[in-house]
Formats: C-alpha cells, sequence, structure tokens
C-alpha cells in the first residue's frame, strides 16, 4: 500500500473551545461515500464518488461504499441494488463495500447496531450523551417560542437536569425517550476544512443532537463517526451542507477519544437558478441519463469539470486523468451550476471525438436498439401496424429523450387548471410506488381518477401527451412501465414547466393550496 504524507487532525481542549491541530505524519488514505438507499441513485452521489475515488487514487489510497440505511421505514433494497448498479455504470468503483466485503464490514450500517449501542453506552459514561423524554408537542412549543423571539431554534436542555432516580423511573415507565449530544454553553468550535481552511462555529448556534432515536437505531451524525473511527477514514470529503455538523462531529469524536479525520466539504451542484440541485427543477436520478443516452464517461467528465480544473485546462477528460493529477486544493468553491445542454454538448463530443462509428453503433445496441427492449415494444404496437416502417414512428417517443407537443394538445378538452392539478397530483403520486410496473401504474391512476371523481379516460389525455408527444399511442401504462421512473417523472416535471409559461398552470398560491387538499385526499408527500 502506498503511503504519502497529509494532514490529519486532533483536538485539544483549550478554555471553551475545541480546536482542530494539523500536522503533518504518514498515513493510508482511505475516503468513503455513505448513500441512503431511499430512492433513485442522485447524481450528487456520483459528484461526491467521483471526487473521492480521484483523490484515494492519486495518494495509493482506498475508497470505501458504506451504506447508510438507518432510516428504516424509507430504505429500500431496491434502492440499494440502483445506487450501486448505476455507480458502476458510470466507472465509479470502490475497494470495500457491502457487495464486495473488506476487513472493516459490515458496510450497511442497519448490520451494525450493536456497535453503535455500545458507542451510546461510553459517551454516557463520559458525560457527553444524555437521555431526552420529551414529546413532540413540547418541542415543538419550545421551537416555536424561539422563533418569535427570533432565537436560533434548537433544544432548549430542560432533559439535562433530569437525575438518575428520574430517568430510571422514566424508563421503568416505558416513556419513550432518545439520546442527545450534550453541547457547550459557551465558546466555539474551531477546525480545519481541506478547502476552505480555518472554520469557527459558536455552540449557540449547533443544536443539542439527537444521536440515538427512540427505536434504537442511531442517527447519521453518529453512525458516521462511529463507522469512520472503525472504518480507518483518513478523508471525509463530503458537501458543504454537512459544514454546520463539524462542530457535532469533532464532538463526538472528542467523547470517544479518537483523533478525527481530515474534513474537505466540497461545493455543492447547483440548478440554474443557484438553488440546490433538484430533482423538482433538474433530472438527478443517474439513472435519467442512463435511460436519455448518454454515455457514462460523457458523464463523469462533466461532473469532473463541475468542480475541478485540469492543471492544462483540458475539458475533456477520463477519471485516470482526472486521479493522476488531482490536487484538493485546486477544487473550486464557486457553487457549479449543473447545465443539461452543457452535458449534452460534451456528450456530443464524446459520440465524435472520441468514439468511432462502430463503437458508437455498439453503444447504441446495447442501450435501446437491441432486441430484448424492441421486443417489449413490439407486442404494443403489433395491433397498429401496417408495414414495417410504421413501427418506429410509433416507438420514437419510447426512445426520444421527451417529445414535442402544443399547449392545446396538453390543455385537451379538461377545463383550465386540472390538467395541471392532475399532472402535479400525479407527479407527488409517483414518487410514492415501491413497484414501477403497469400493474402498479394502472392502481396508481385509477385511484386518482376516483379520488377526483373523475373517469380514468378523462385524466389520461394530458398523461397521453406529456409522455407520447400525441393524445393518441402507445398503451399508455405499458409506455410508462418501459420508459421507467426516471424518464416518466421527467416528462411530467417538463409539461409542468410548459403549462406555467403559457399562463396555464399552477400559481404559487394555486400550488399552496393543492398542497393542502393533495394532504388531506392522499396523505404526506414524499421529498
Amino acid at each position: 500500500m502506498a503511503r504519502s504524507s497529509f494532514q490529519t487532525s486532533e483536538f485539544v481542549r483549550r478554555s471553551n473551545k475545541i480546536l482542530v491541530c494539523v500536522r503533518l505524519h504518514k498515513m493510508t488514505v482511505r475516503t468513503r461515500i455513505a448513500p441512503s438507499p431511499t430512492g433513485s441513485p442522485h447524481v450528487g452521489t456520483a459528484y461526491m464518488a467521483l471526487f473521492n475515488l480521484a483523490f484515494a487514487r492519486k495518494h495509493g489510497g482506498k475508497m470505501i461504499l458504506r451504506i447508510e440505511d438507518t432510516d428504516q421505514s424509507r430504505s429500500t433494497k431496491e434502492s440499494e441494488d440502483a445506487i450501486l448498479s448505476s455507480l458502476k455504470w458510470l466507472g465509479l468503483c470502490w475497494d470495500e463495500g457491502p457487495d464486495c466485503g473488506g476487513e472493516f464490514g459490515p458496510y450497511r450500517q442497519s448490520e451494525r447496531i450493536e456497535i453503535y449501542k455500545e458507542a451510546i453506552q461510553k459517551l454516557v459514561d463520559a458525560g457527553y450523551a444524555y437521555p431526552c423524554f420529551c414529546t413532540a408537542e413540547r418541542l415543538n412549543e419550545v421551537r416555536k417560542r424561539q422563533i418569535e423571539n427570533k432565537e436560533t431554534p434548537r433544544y432548549d436542555g430542560h432533559c439535562l437536569s433530569l437525575s438518575k432516580e428520574e430517568i430510571e423511573q422514566k424508563m421503568q415507565a416505558g416513556e419513550k425517550y432518545v439520546y442527545r449530544l450534550k453541547i457547550p454553553d459557551e465558546g466555539a468550535c474551531e477546525f480545519e476544512d481541506e478547502l476552505r481552511g480555518k472554520v469557527s462555529i459558536e455552540w449557540s448556534q449547533v443544536d443539542h443532537q439527537i444521536i440515538q432515536k427512540s427505536d434504537g437505531f442511531p442517527t447519521y451524525h453518529l453512525a458516521s463517526v462511529v463507522d469512520d473511527y472503525h472504518m480507518k477514514i483518513s478523508h471525509v470529503i463530503r458537501g458543504e451542507e454537512w459544514i454546520n455538523s463539524t462542530p457535532k462531529h469533532i464532538l463526538l469524536y472528542e467523547g470517544f477519544g479518537w483523533k478525527p479525520p481530515s474534513f474537505a466539504h466540497l461545493p455543492l451542484l447547483r440548478n440554474p437558478d443557484k438553488s440546490k440541485l433538484s430533482k423538482r427543477k433538474n433530472p438527478t436520478s443517474i439513472d435519467y441519463y442512463k435511460d436519455a443516452g448518454f454515455i457514462p464517461e460523457a458523464v463523469v467528465n462533466y461532473l469532473g469539470m463541475m468542480g475541478y480544473t485540469l492543471p492544462d485546462q483540458r475539458e475533456i477528460f477520463d477519471l485516470e486523468e482526472m486521479s493522476e493529477s488531482f490536487d484538493i486544493k485546486r477544487m473550486s468553491l464557486g457553487g457549479p451550476i449543473f447545465d443539461i445542454a452543457k452535458l449534452k454538448w460534451l456528450n456530443g463530443r464524446y459520440l465524435r471525438e472520441k468514439l468511432s462509428p462502430d463503437e458508437v453503433l455498439q453503444r447504441m445496441l446495447a442501450w435501446k436498439a437491441n432486441p430484448e427492449f424492441l421486443g417489449k415494444i413490439l407486442p404494443l404496437a403489433l395491433q397498429r401496424l401496417e408495414t414495417l416502417s410504421d413501427f418506429f414512428p410509433l416507438a420514437q417517443f419510447l426512445l426520444n429523450d421527451a417529445p414535442e407537443y402544443t399547449i392545446d394538445a396538453l390543455a385537451g378538452k379538461l377545463e383550465p387548471g386540472i390538467p395541471a392539478k392532475l399532472l402535479k397530483i400525479a407527479e407527488w403520486e409517483l414518487e410514492k410506488i415501491s413497484s414501477w410496473d403497469r400493474e402498479s401504474l394502472s392502481s396508481l391512476f385509477q385511484k386518482i381518477a376516483e379520488t377526483e371523481e373523475l373517469k380514468l379516460k378523462q385524466i389520461l389525455s394530458p398523461f397521453f401527451v406529456a409522455i407520447s408527444g400525441s393524445t393518441v399511442s402507445l398503451p399508455l401504462f405499458d409506455s410508462l412501465a418501459l420508459l421507467g421512473p426516471d424518464l416518466a417523472r421527467t416528462r411530467i416535471r417538463i409539461a409542468l414547466e410548459k403549462l406555467a409559461v403559457e399562463g396555464v398552470g399552477l400559481s404559487k398560491k394555486g400550488l399552496k393550496k393543492l398542497e393542502k387538499e393533495y394532504a388531506q385526499k392522499y396523505g404526506n408527500r414524499i421529498d
């Protein structure tokens, strides 16, 4: 194993501050990515994986993949499989993980619960954690009062004053409780960020974080620190949204008596309006780009361009070239804009400049021009065929990124505002689907029709147009199943955007009203 000199961190307590001092010494570089299997594989996960991998490869180290599935209500095996598959498609492979094992497994947090329980007890014994019995009602009241007083909303430490006897009585009585991290009352936490230099955050801005939930499962904060230590992670390279959580993590390291790793917080991918990249404004699933006909080398190249510039300023480079020259100090701190038009331009250059015509043909055959995929379309189209040449116009929308259509076709004969309402409800409901197949999709739309007191045939018109570009097309539910969730959801989002541009979509006021109505009829949304 190659070794190099790097910065690492150790803490010392000085007055009311935690100061992370940096010193140089030899270490084996180990980075990690830790996605949560709670939805489609996100391009942000690939973005973080790329820079963790490039850093590890540059210094002869290893990258670990860990599945953070402590949210048992939302974590699924299907999502985990999709994450692993999509990262492998991009060529962002790891050295240790749930699929390939390693010296420091298991690599799923749900399989490490006993380790966390022991860790919690150590923190309690050391005075860094305490049980909290506060009800949701009390916490909501405290938060409301703090907001009214223009204070930073945080736990008020109510249960810190409980005696051992009171705690035992409450536990024996079966009262539900969580464990919280005890935060210093005064001073600040100072730590060194590999990209940003010295960072200082006042303890008054840090909440008494819940580190173990009432179901016995740890929260991200505890589990990630415990796992990073036991898996010997040397550098935590993650998104800038975790900067404000770093004091909690450093405090946990202190409570355990462990040296923290080095931290580097990368800028987040942004929408064109500078907001955090989200599926509401951009396709964010890696599978979308795979299904839409992008090639993995171009996607990886583009993600690299988002935060890093090679010393020779080249725009086209592969993972190996990026890793060879990688210097984390060269990373830009500006919020990189994820622009699909620029990605398409880059993808086109790859097709023309990096691949031969025969190689492009092979990519097309492997993508969707193969007997397996076309064979699924043929039974749907067969009743409409008179010649073989009729097939491709019918199947075209299943091979396109997005179809073309007019607003009039999308609005159809429905009353103004109804198409946008139905599309938005379907967008929210489709997020809840666990099995993306014809039967599940049919049941979902039947449910919407019944709930909205409309006939199924009445509500399907805008969906035919949004999905296929025509009011008459191949069977809708079969087409949705073939498209897959990412392309289908994106087409619905595009349809909503087109309606909004033409002034027949949902206004802000209308959306708020629909959100309340939706919650009453369909339950909570999944964001």
